[in-house]
């Protein structure tokens, strides 16, 4: 089950072209010196967006923040599996994610 979500996130982040896949055990991305996606031991997808925008998309995708090693990721809304369907719209909130980070002061 584990490695089925790992290629949808696989299969995700390679519809996006400005950046890449990183880390073995724990797959995730990064720009500017911070991550902005993460796929946890759970096999859910974390990902990254402003304060104003994650309380938006919280309520608009019906989710929660994003939990790895059973801390609280701030900054990250979980990705709830019925968007895992539709991996063309998905990839535009990773590039918006992408986006924002590339707005932060670079690390």
């Amino acid at each position: 089950m584990w490695e089925e979500k790992l290629k949808i996130y696989d299969q995700l982040v390679a519809k996006c072209n400005r950046f890449e896949r990183k880390g073995k055990t724990m797959p995730y991305t990064s720009a500017n010196g911070y991550m902005f996606s993460l796929f946890n031991k759970a096999g859910e997808i974390g990902i990254r967006f402003s304060k104003e925008v994650q309380e938006k998309y919280i309520k608009e995708f019906d989710s929660t923040l994003y939990k790895s090693y059973n801390a609280v990721m701030k900054g990250y809304v979980l990705i709830p599996e019925k968007m895992l369907e539709d991996l063309d719209r998905l990839s535009q909130y990773l590039d918006e994610s992408y986006d924002y980070v590339m707005s932060l002061e670079p690390k």
